[in-house]
């Protein structure tokens, strides 16, 4: 973990043989996807996988595992690795598409008590079929996927700098006074005051 520490460091230690890039996140552990990627990785005689494994108490034994990775060395992970596999969060998807990396995309199952609600299966019926993302609903899935990463392709489907006219709305949107709430409105019209100034 000390690598980490040192931004420096990390683009000298992994970027020669970082691969692929496993990330779950830093709220929940994901095990199952952690413990599927690591017999993958073991099973084929991968030592290409760096990991970012969250609370969790499973140890992988062939990948190099990191509960957590600043921002700047993980970003600069994301941009360098050929591959990135994750849960279905929005983040890592459009990190993904915004640097063009192929990504294996695997929702946690609130079934499981990977999380608390189903919303990463939306997440994935939304954005898995677009070009570069593969969903991987079941570990059968992630192996066959993993079994054809050096395939995976993609292309940038975002650009990091959002469009003038979106700035522009967004910036009217974010100045725009507040409207008075609903509970107010009602306040002032059953005090009288004109619907103007309510």
């Amino acid at each position: 973990m000390e690598a980490f520490g040192r931004q420096k460091c990390v683009v000298a230690v992994f970027r020669t043989d970082l691969v692929i890039l496993l990330s779950v996140g830093t709220q929940l552990p994901f095990d199952r996807l952690i413990r599927a990627v690591d017999f993958w990785a073991t099973e084929n005689g991968r030592d290409d996988v760096i990991a970012q494994v969250g609370p969790t108490r499973y140890r992988p034994a062939a990948m190099r595992s990191f509960s957590h990775i600043p921002y700047d060395a993980f970003r600069q992970l994301q941009k360098d690795c050929a591959v990135m596999v994750c849960h279905a969060g929005m983040g890592s998807i459009i990190t993904a598409m915004e640097f063009g990396k192929p990504i294996i995309v695997m929702p946690r199952n609130h079934q499981l008590g990977e999380h608390r609600n189903g919303h990463q299966f939306a997440t994935l019926r939304q954005f898995g079929d677009r070009p570069g993302i593969y969903p991987a609903e079941t570990e059968v899935d992630l192996f066959r996927l993993l079994d054809r990463v050096d395939e995976l392709t993609a292309y940038p489907t975002l650009n990091e700098k959002a469009p003038a006219a979106f700035v522009d709305r967004l910036a009217a949107f974010v100045h725009k006074p507040p409207k008075p709430s609903l509970l107010k409105r009602i306040r002032g019209r059953l005090a009288g005051v004109p619907r103007d100034i309510a």
